[in-house]
């Protein structure tokens, strides 16, 4: 199977700021994505478009599905998934719980109407107050979701995917995130495998005087690294990572303290991080230092995967209200790729077969 390339809609400017969901399909299909994900924000921006009630209206929210559908059919665009279903597992408020699986209930009709068979399901991040630590809870509610999704009456059947962030409150790394989709163990339940938050738990420390993570010594990061992929190839089923994220990140001139122009007292200094300073891999001029070439290597040579791989860009720029943002970055992620293959040594699909021809 050949490596087609996604980017994340969000990564191509915040609806918020000003960029249209219609402007960022029509850079992806003009730099040959073969594929979007489409952020949540982006499908309840165009469902507020619609009267009476808007985006809080669910057949204007399934409506909008439709018309979203049409808009990438019309360019090419494949709706690898749709994302982030988050905040959801281990719920210590269990009446909670319930409302977000009747959420999930709405989030497979939205699939449906999408045309899309995958949702993605990111670790909570919600303060350690709200989430268990029992994971055994976390994973009797995935499987719940699990369960319901292979329920659906779709074709073909909605699948899940799991993926930890490098702030996450009880899942946290890659080797957690497996593990809980080994103890899932439903067919329809798989793994994410995201580069940028696999490094920036294990590799990376936005917070120290280094930029890095452990004892601060570029040695120990790059063991860590090195220790942690070999687990990786060791261990993992390729079959079970339904898609990938390649992404990097810069490092930071001054640790990210309070003070710092990025900090945020609401937040983890990770997710400042990630939210300001994702880069594009290769992007080593802009300021990228993660060791993302040697999990790249980890998960394409060494796993072998085959499939989606995916440009999950967080970055300041995205909420830049200039009207040029969208094909800047999605010129910048198709750099990126050609990067990717070349290192990589990617067999490609047709259509970013084009992309690389082209640039």
């Amino acid at each position: 199977m050949p490596c087609r390339l996604a980017i994340s809609t969000v990564s191509l400017g915040r609806c918020w700021a000003g960029h249209t969901l219609e402007h960022k399909l029509d850079m992806a299909a003009k730099y040959n994505y073969g594929g979007i994900e489409l952020w949540h924000e982006d499908l309840m921006d165009m469902a507020d478009r619609f009267p009476e009630g808007g985006a809080s209206v669910v057949a204007n929210q399934l409506a909008a599905a439709r018309y979203v559908r049409q808009l990438c059919a019309d360019r090419r665009l494949t709706i690898l998934n749709l994302q982030p279903f988050q905040h959801y597992e281990g719920l210590v408020d269990r009446a909670h719980h319930a409302r977000r699986v009747d959420e999930f209930r709405l989030w497979l009709r939205l699939c449906h109407a999408l045309g899309t068979s995958l949702i993605a399901v990111a670790s909570n991040v919600l303060p350690a107050d709200q989430v268990s630590p029992d994971l055994d809870l976390h994973v009797a509610d995935l499987r719940e979701i699990a369960d319901l999704a292979a329920a659906a009456a779709a074709s073909p059947p909605v699948r899940l995917t799991f993926e930890s962030l490098a702030w996450g409150t009880r899942v946290d790394t890659w080797e957690e995130s497996w593990d809980v989709v080994c103890r899932v163990d439903r067919p329809n339940f798989g793994l994410c495998l995201d580069t940028f938050n696999m490094a920036g738990r294990i590799y990376a420390d936005p917070a120290a005087e280094t930029g890095l993570a452990g004892s601060g010594s570029i040695s120990n990061a790059e063991e860590a690294v090195r220790a942690s992929m070999g687990r990786l190839v060791a261990s993992v089923d390729p079959a079970r990572v339904f898609y990938v994220q390649v992404v990097d990140a810069e490092r930071l001139r001054e640790p990210l303290r309070p003070g710092h122009a990025f900090w945020n007292g609401e937040q983890p200094p990770r997710m400042m991080w990630s939210r300001n300073c994702r880069l594009f891999y290769g992007e080593t001029s802009r300021g990228a230092y993660l060791p993302v070439r040697e999990m790249a290597a980890a998960i394409f040579q060494g796993l072998g995967f085959e499939g989606w791989v995916s440009l999950e860009l967080f970055h300041r720029r995205i909420v830049d209200e200039d009207p040029a943002v969208p094909e800047e970055l999605a010129q910048r992620g198709a750099l990126s790729w050609v990067k990717l293959v070349r290192d990589m040594r990617l067999v490609e699909a047709e259509d970013t077969m084009m992309m690389t021809a082209s640039l």
